[in-house]
């Protein structure tokens, strides 16, 4: 039993083919791309630029999504070249087991879980902040209490009350949940509206908040270099060259959710073309309304601002200090900042469910993640570990730590499917690929190197707990995984 067997591409392309047996192709080349965006555009975009403009960039936090845009396109060409040749749910689960073997593939796998479930976890608890900025900004009602409503490591710095539980943030995981349990059509539905209203908010932002831009608050445009410390104590680089590397790393989060497009390859009609247009074209739009927001954002706020009292929705705060005449507008994106939150956590919560559904039917996790809804055709009892999995993460750890954890796992994964393109070119020269990513190996290289300097950027604290993270997948697979294989075993189906 060897722990560098790969899978036969012969037989991932005959799970692709087998689907009367599987999950549904329901979902069209539009369904991706507003998957695509449901799930990019959220707490990456509304919470996280306000936290790299104050602990990293400033106003050069502009430069940082460029950055963090280059790597994450170089990793879309190599995204779109292996989703559209071997469409079949897993993302680089899949493309790993391929080209790499097993015990990679499982590390893969493992990172995923970090990549999605905390990422699911992220959201939602920026959900639960944006809700009590509903309840106390748009309702004018008492918010839910502190101690309901932030993990037992946070503390109110105003009254100095501590958290107990994330109750708003448990409660959407688990509508978001069980409405994947009832189909992923009825889900890209949902996530479909959700999507316009949402674009519609930050192009509104971006062009009504041009005009209150103070050019005071973009100079110096990159800030001399420093070091700031957050309420933490964690020491970030701020200002110069890795003060916009750093904060590229954490606005990096922003861009997470374009690779679960791939997840659901097996889903989707005509994959070999429509993959490839979901995958980019979700990247590009969203890329484009990312460096025009932070731009604004950055405009019309200071960076004390985000240090202090607007950390949280900063957003909403924004706009209510700052853009005299439009605190409808404030209350407006409060609401749809809700709204498109949930979207980002569905396309998280199905990425997962379906990496978790690949590794059960290989084996690697329990055969019940396999086990498909006999109505609904969804993995249902894969949807209900992972509610519980993140539930507890969303409901007991600080969004910050989950968030920059679910960064450095995801641009770990991104480094494994740039060198697995350039692994498949060598071992399947023949391979049919509807969409093939330009100039290999040149392209592949500089995305792992690009992402490789987005993970130094996040600081020593984030590679210690990725490390903690993959010891304990490494445990897993020689205890559990490696035994029940069924590729090593001979057991395929």
């Amino acid at each position: 039993m060897s722990i560098w067997k790969r899978k036969p591409l012969a037989q991932l392309l005959a799970e692709a083919a087998d689907s009367e047996k599987g999950l549904k192709r329901t979902l069209t080349a539009w369904s991706l791309i507003a998957l695509g965006i449901g799930a990019i555009i959220g707490a990456g975009l509304f919470v996280r630029t306000a936290m790299a403009a104050s602990q990293n960039a400033g106003p050069s936090v502009t430069i940082a999504f460029v950055l963090a845009a280059v790597g994450c396109a170089l990793a879309g060409l190599c995204y779109a070249e292996l989703s559209s040749s071997i469409p079949i749910s897993g993302s680089a689960y899949t493309y790993t087991y391929a080209t790499m073997g097993e015990f990679l593939a499982w590390i893969i796998g493992w990172d995923l879980i970090l990549e999605y479930a905390v990422g699911a976890a992220t959201v939602g608890i920026a959900w639960s902040e944006y809700l009590n900025n509903l309840l106390v900004n748009v309702l004018h009602t008492s918010p839910i209490p502190y101690s309901l409503s932030h993990s037992p490591f946070q503390t109110d710095l105003t009254t100095g009350e501590s958290g107990i539980i994330n109750l708003p943030a448990l409660f959407i995981v688990g509508a978001i949940s069980l409405l994947l349990i009832k189909g992923i059509q009825e889900s890209a539905f949902v996530n479909g509206i959700i999507v316009i209203v949402k674009v519609a908010i930050v192009i509104l932002i971006i062009v009504l908040g041009w005009q209150f831009i103070n050019p005071v608050n973009h100079t110096p445009y990159i800030p001399p270099s420093s070091i700031f410390t957050d309420q933490h104590g964690i020491d970030h680089n701020f200002g110069g060259f890795w003060g916009i590397v750093g904060a590229a790393g954490t606005v990096f989060f922003a861009f997470i959710g374009f690779d679960a497009v791939s997840t659901a390859a097996q889903e989707t009609k005509n994959p070999k073309r429509n993959m490839p247009i979901g995958i980019l074209g979700s990247l590009a739009i969203c890329t484009i309304l990312y460096i025009l927001f932070a731009h604004v954002l950055t405009g019309v706020a200071t960076v004390e601002d985000f240090r202090g009292e607007g950390g949280e929705a900063s957003v909403a705060f924004a706009i209510q200090k700052y853009m005299t005449g439009y605190s409808w507008l404030a209350n407006f994106v409060t609401i749809a900042i809700l709204a498109g939150f949930s979207s980002v956590i569905l396309v998280m919560l199905l990425g997962q469910s379906r990496v978790f559904y690949s590794m059960g039917k290989d084996g690697l996790l329990p055969k019940a993640f396999s086990d498909l809804h006999p109505k609904y055709q969804t993995p249902y009892k894969a949807n209900i570990a992972i509610l519980i999995i993140v539930g507890l993460f969303a409901a007991f750890v600080p969004g910050d730590i989950v968030g920059d954890m679910t960064s450095i796992g995801t641009l770990f994964a991104f480094v494994l499917v740039c060198v697995a393109v350039i692994i498949l070119r060598k071992k399947e020269p023949n391979m049919v690929r509807q969409f093939k990513t330009p100039w290999v190996p040149f392209v592949p290289i500089l995305g792992v190197i690009a992402c490789l300097l987005m993970m130094v950027g996040l600081g020593w604290t984030n590679w210690l707990r990725l490390f903690a993270w993959m010891a304990l997948g490494v445990i897993f697979y020689f205890v559990y995984s490696k035994k029940n294989s069924k590729l090593n075993n001979g057991s395929q189906e």
